[in-house]
């Protein structure tokens, strides 16, 4: 099996395999092409080449980065601010109506906690699913293996390290849900 296929199944994997080194200097040319086109329908060309799937109306802001963007998928209506980063080393589906503030990041890899590991590029992908209508702020990291569920609000800079229900408000660092406002 090759180091890509383990890499999509969320086996563990060489990071630094030529096969995936090569993809990630494909997925950067078009990105930096990305980055530096003004004009705006060039840029969704780009955008069609870089990305996996990108629907009507799904948009990013320059500057954009991300690993692979075969893996990222961009459901109707969808905006992604300027400053992303998308380490889509795994799956990244983003649902329709989803808007993302400046400067948010999403990983889908990690990489081996032993040390010995970790330097001979040992590392693991796991997907990151946000469904329909989720509201991310400015500055939030989504980690490798989160859910965020529909209609679900993320505050700027939280970190996600856990499922975020459908609905739900979380903050902070690790990020936690807020109690349902009240009404009055």
């Amino acid at each position: 099996m090759t180091d890509y296929q383990l890499m999509i199944d969320s086996q563990p994997y060489n990071c630094m395999a030529p096969e995936l080194t090569a993809l990630r200097k494909t997925a950067m040319s078009l990105y930096r092409r990305f980055n530096r086109e003004d004009d705006e329908g060039a840029q969704q060309i780009l955008l069609k080449a870089l990305v996996g799937e990108l629907a009507e109306g799904a948009f990013i802001c320059p500057p954009f980065q991300c690993s692979y963007g075969r893996h990222i998928s961009l459901g109707v209506g969808s905006f992604i601010n300027m400053g992303a980063t998308l380490l889509d080393n795994a799956p990244i589906r983003i649902g329709a109506g989803v808007m993302m503030g400046p400067n948010v990041q999403i990983y889908t890899a990690a990489h081996a906690l032993n040390a010995d590991e970790r330097l001979a590029g040992v590392e693991t992908a796991l997907p990151v699913t946000i469904a329909d209508r989720v509201w991310i702020g400015g500055g939030a990291i989504l980690l490798p293996g989160v859910t965020i569920g529909r209609e679900a609000i993320v505050g700027a800079g939280a970190v996600v390290s856990r499922d975020v229900p459908a609905g739900a408000r979380v903050v902070g660092n690790p990020a936690r849900i807020l109690p349902p406002r009240q009404s009055h």
